[in-house]
Parts: structure tokens; C-alpha cells; sequence
């Protein structure tokens, strides 16, 4: 895989999402980046954004099996990763896959789902399998998780713990569509309620590994680029901050920058791929003291405080 073709393999998605989902294209952009750079995606917005349609629609372009889960408060771990049944006629267990063993997953409406049930995502997103009753199972390749919650409800719902916040590279909002008459005009000439079966994938689950192996190896990062992405490690000692970004976070931020950077044709970082993506990919990993919380602050309102202080190299 050289820069040309992961460049062109990946305008080409954004552009095959672009003409069925109306929506914010840096919003896209930056989960296409997402997904190429192996990280997992967070969806905060309300319903009908058209939140698991997006999933749908990128699973299809990137040429990946597809698996959506329904969250729910009776949801247990077992429903997810699998389980292992006795067959009497055949005198031994036989292992069940549950549906995260896909591709893609579709983890709808996440905080809905109680936190043991959370917990059964974080050994899938983090190293790549799951354990079902002492046998570890590794999960196909590329893993990518896109979950969904819904910001305004809080009856039956579960706060994500900062441990498996953690594990999602950026957390992002799509907003409500800008052009609205666009996105009526689209649903009539589609003339079915799924038209993702009118979308060719442009890649498979080998390119796209293979993009992932470029971004790591032949994507470059100066040593200054190097410092400045290092340099919100500063917000940890901020006096409103119980915890600032953690290395992971840090790591997070340079592989999204790397991605940005595949997205624009270069194979280097300058600090602007860093500031395009700081904000969504620490954000959601600041925990703020509960006084400042009450104040209605935010761990993506510091990030931008700081994208204003911070020295940027030239």
C-alpha cells in the first residue's frame, strides 16, 4: 500500500458517504479517520441523526461484516460475547459465538446496558478477543466498535466508567443535518428504506489492514509535532482536572492526527491534523471535579482552552 492509493481509497469513501448521508463532512472525515487509524468511535447525539444508517453505510464502503447490538438494561455479557452450550448427544460444549464477532459492531445505545454488561466490550476493544467461560477467542480483524448513546436521557441509562470511555479513540457528535429538503429529495429517489444495498465497497478487510500498516510505519511525525501532541499531557495538573488525558489519549491523538494527515495526502503530521482532531479525541477523557461539573464545564471546553495556550511549532 503507497500514499496514493490510501489516499484515494479513503476520499473515496468519504465521498460515497457524502452522497447518501446528509451530514457535516469533517464530522465524516474524522470517523473514516477513526476507523483506518484502528480506533473505536463514541456517537453522542439524539435519536433519528441516523446514528446506526452512518454504521451501516461505512461498514458496506470499507467491504467488512457488519453486526449491530441492541443495548438494554437485561442485556448480559453472555449476549454479546457468546456462551458455551452442552450437547448431550455429542457429550461435550460447544462454543456459541455471540455477534461481536464481526468487523464492525454497532454498540446501540450503549449506556442503556448495566456496567457488567459495559464491561464485556473492554477486553474485545482493547486487545482484540473476548473469553467465554476461560477460553480466550481471538476476534476477527479489522475490530471496530462504533457505539451510540443518547445525551438527553438519563432514566434507565448507565454512565459509561472512564475505564471503557478510554478505550474509544474520539467521541463525536453528527448534529441534525443542514439541508434538510436535500436529505427528503434523497430518501424519495431511493425508493426503499435501506439504501446501502446500492453501495459497492471500496476496500476489504485486507486493505484496510494494510492502510492501518502504512499509517504506522511510513506516516511520519517530527520530533516538534512530537512535543506538541505530548504537551496536553499538561492538562492533567490543570486545578479543575481530577484526570487528564492518559497515555493511551495521548497515543489516541497522534494515531488520529496520522490519519488526518493520510486524508489531506501527506505522509507527515503538521500541528493543524493535531488540532483538528484534540478536541474529540481527549475531550471525553477529562474527569473535571464535581464543583466544576456543576458549572456546566466540560472536558472538551478545557481542550480548547488549552488548543489556545499551548505553544504550536512552527
Amino acid at each position: 500500500m503507497d500514499l496514493k492509493t490510501a489516499f484515494e481509497k479513503a476520499g473515496s469513501i468519504i465521498d460515497e458517504v457524502l452522497k447518501f448521508y446528509v451530514g457535516d463532512s469533517e464530522v465524516i472525515s474524522k470517523i473514516i479517520a477513526a476507523a483506518l487509524a484502528g480506533g473505536h468511535i463514541l456517537i453522542e447525539d439524539y435519536p433519528g441523526i441516523g446514528k446506526t444508517f452512518l454504521a451501516k453505510l461505512v461498514a458496506r464502503l470499507l467491504g467488512i461484516d457488519f453486526n449491530r447490538i441492541q443495548f438494554t438494561p437485561d442485556l448480559l455479557p453472555s449476549d454479546i460475547v457468546g456462551t458455551k452450550v452442552w450437547r448431550q448427544d455429542k457429550g461435550y460444549f460447544e462454543t456459541i459465538r455471540g455477534p461481536i464477532f464481526a468487523n464492525l459492531i454497532l454498540a446501540d445505545e450503549i449506556n442503556r446496558a448495566p456496567p457488567k454488561t459495559q464491561a464485556g466490550l473492554l477486553e474485545a476493544m482493547e486487545e482484540g478477543q473476548v473469553t467465554i467461560e476461560g477460553d480466550t477467542i481471538k476476534l476477527p480483524q479489522p475490530f471496530i466498535v462504533i457505539a451510540t448513546q443518547n445525551p438527553i436521557e438519563l432514566e434507565g441509562t448507565y454512565p459509561l466508567p472512564e475505564a471503557q470511555l478510554d478505550r474509544f479513540m474520539i467521541r463525536i457528535s453528527l448534529g441534525y443535518p443542514s439541508d434538510e429538503i436535500e436529505l427528503l429529495k434523497r430518501r424519495i429517489s431511493w425508493r426503499t428504506d435501506d439504501p446501502t444495498v446500492y453501495v459497492k465497497p471500496i476496500t476489504n478487510a485486507g486493505e484496510l489492514l494494510e492502510i492501518r500498516q502504512y499509517l504506522e510505519s511510513s506516516v511520519t511525525v517530527s520530533d516538534e509535532v512530537l512535543g506538541y501532541i505530548s504537551s496536553f499531557r499538561t492538562i492533567r495538573k490543570d486545578p479543575r482536572v481530577l484526570a487528564g488525558p492518559s497515555p493511551r489519549g495521548i497515543i489516541s491523538l497522534m494515531r488520529m492526527s496520522k490519519a488526518m494527515a493520510l486524508l489531506e495526502g501527506r505522509d507527515y503530521v503538521i500541528p493543524d491534523d493535531v488540532k483538528r482532531v484534540a478536541v474529540d479525541v481527549l475531550g471525553h477523557r477529562i474527569v473535571l471535579k464535581p464543583e466544576v461539573t456543576l458549572e456546566g464545564v466540560r472536558g472538551e471546553s478545557i481542550v480548547v482552552e488549552y488548543l489556545s495556550k499551548l505553544p504550536v511549532p512552527k
